[in-house]
């Protein structure tokens, strides 16, 4: 649903494409104007400006400087079913003319998707090992997601000691 209708019955406004996409279970939360196009943020993540969804499990941080949304996402290697090593990528700039309820939406729903915390010291750094619930999906997911700068075969050792611990478990 896009302009006129969308505002007459008091709905974001969404472009086609997203509209198109959003999953059964998915609902429009907030949206804002970007210069590049429209960012929506729905209850299972972000659709930037022609873009594809990227999950809240698949961020790794997001901040607003009063000017920019800036959204750290990251990649995942699956080290055993449910068990995942994390890389940050490249942060994402999204500069926004009226952020309206964006912000504030986003960084509850980053905040909303981890269960649990906990963090490992490592050689050069540590880890922080995360229980975060993955949108469209049943249960919990296990990342370890490591700082720059931490040893990655430290890294890599832990999150596989992770993984064959939970496979023990009954």
């Amino acid at each position: 649903m896009t302009g006129f209708w969308a505002r007459l019955l008091g709905r974001e406004p969404v472009p086609d494409a997203v509209a198109d996409a959003l999953a059964d279970s998915e609902a429009v939360v907030a949206t804002a104007q970007a210069p590049d196009g429209m960012l929506v943020v729905t209850s299972w993540g972000i659709w930037p400006p022609g873009g594809e969804r990227l999950g809240w499990h698949e961020i790794a941080k997001a901040t607003w400087d009063k000017v920019s949304l800036v959204v750290t996402p990251t990649s995942a290697e699956q080290i055993a079913p449910g068990t995942e090593l994390l890389t940050d990528g490249r942060p994402l700039r999204f500069r926004l003319v009226e952020p309206g309820k964006v912000p504030q939406a986003v960084q509850e729903r980053v905040t909303q998707s981890i269960r649990t915390r906990n963090r490992r010291e490592l050689p050069g750094g540590g880890v922080w090992v995360l229980q975060r619930r993955v949108p469209g999906r049943d249960g919990l997911v296990l990342q370890v997601r490591p700082d720059p700068g931490t040893d990655p075969v430290a890294a890599r050792r832990l999150a596989e000691g992770i993984a064959a611990r939970l496979q023990e478990e009954p």
